[in-house]
């Protein structure tokens, strides 16, 4: 596992645990020597993990699109910076860069890229492993509907399962590393 991809806020968030969580999440990236790639944003929890994987001398890839570089505050240290037209152009090139993908507290943007990473692997477009940092129980919630979906057989066993959570960095990394992705859905009987 060469690159992970991260969605995450551009903003702080209400608990310094959810910046705490970026910068370990960060620095294990960097001891592991695998490169970030991100949204491309200076500001909030984005700019945290860049600017810890970049203090420790990591590589650090940014993905913004034209209409956020300037609201986002595109950084401007980066080992590399990639402007891209859209939105989707930025998470489809975040997802052919990334080896694996990891969301860390944020809002609807972050659900939703995190949640077209997920379907992608569901359907078969890619065989990354998909995680959550559930720094300081923020998706607690998101979690317990995961279980729901499931359980009201709206999720696959074998995609539910896809779902992979830890409080701690370096356990979600092992369970990344360990990840046997499912065989892709159909809906013959």
């Amino acid at each position: 596992m060469n690159k992970i991809a991260i969605f995450c806020g551009s903003s702080n968030g209400s608990s310094i645990a959810y910046k705490e969580g970026a910068i370990k999440l960060g620095e294990e990236l960097v001891r592991r020597g695998i490169t970030l790639v991100y949204g491309g944003a200076s500001v909030g929890i984005m700019g945290t993990v860049a600017d810890t994987v970049l203090q420790a001398g990591g590589q650090v890839i940014g993905v913004i699109p034209k209409l956020l570089e300037e609201r986002e505050i595109s950084h401007k240290n980066l080992t590399k910076l990639i402007t891209v037209e859209s939105m989707h152009e930025r998470k489809s090139k975040m997802m052919e860069l990334a080896d694996a993908f990891i969301a860390l507290p944020g809002g609807p943007g972050t659900l939703e890229e995190f949640f077209e990473v997920f379907t992608w692997s569901q359907i078969g477009l890619h065989q990354k492993p998909c995680g959550i940092l559930n720094a300081n129980n923020y998706f607690d919630l998101l979690i317990s509907f995961f279980d729901h979906m499931n359980e009201q057989q709206f999720l696959q066993d074998q995609y539910h399962q896809m779902l992979l959570v830890d409080q701690e960095p370096a356990g979600l990394l092992e369970k990344f590393a360990n990840y046997v992705p499912p065989r892709v859905k159909t809906y013959t009987k």
